[in-house]
């Protein structure tokens, strides 16, 4: 049996990408079975990935967010201030994630997706050495998130919701103001 405290987490990036109106870009992953899935039959979650050796995380953000959505039209509005984790299922464990990770240390990035929703495009046609990830995309309430992500990010996403939680008010003062 593979022991948990021996395996490390997998560093990676999670991005929350807000619509001007406040809602937050979810989408559902192509499930794909096999031995090394950690997900349950097609989940909702936010945009995340690995970040390679040497990159910074803020750049990885932004790398992992085109190459799932080719989406570029977005500027940085906050930073979680801690790294967030989750962990396997034990029924995965040292199988997911090939094998060699006990879960995930996330940095969380929120950008202002400043484009129009035509940009989005799942089929990552533009990133050519990139199999899709997802199959469809909604705007949702930050808020709602932790009831609809697989139920073992849910702890994970908790705290993703209390790290940005201003931010849908902030974006509505904005357009108030702006218009």
């Amino acid at each position: 049996m593979i022991s948990r405290e021996n395996l490390p987490y997998r560093d990676c990036v999670g991005i929350a990408l807000f619509n001007p109106a406040g809602r937050v870009f979810i989408a559902r992953r192509i499930f794909t079975p096999g031995p090394d899935t950690s997900e349950v039959e097609r989940p909702w979650q936010m945009p995340q990935g690995g970040i390679d050796k040497g990159e910074d995380p803020a750049a990885a953000a932004y790398r992992e967010l085109y190459e799932e959505t080719a989406i570029r039209s977005v500027s940085l509005l906050d930073e979680a201030p801690d790294w967030i984790y989750y962990d396997l299922p034990d029924e995965v464990l040292g199988i997911a994630l090939k094998g060699k990770y006990r879960g995930q240390r996330q940095k969380w990035f929120a950008f202002l997706f400043e484009g129009d929703d035509r940009e989005i495009d799942l089929s990552t046609e533009t990133q050519p050495n990139c199999d899709p990830e997802f199959d469809d995309w909604r705007w949702e309430d930050l808020e709602a998130l932790p009831d609809i992500i697989v139920p073992f990010k849910r702890p994970a996403y908790l705290k993703i919701v209390a790290a940005f939680k201003d931010i849908p008010k902030r974006l509505a003062a904005e357009a108030i103001q702006a218009s």
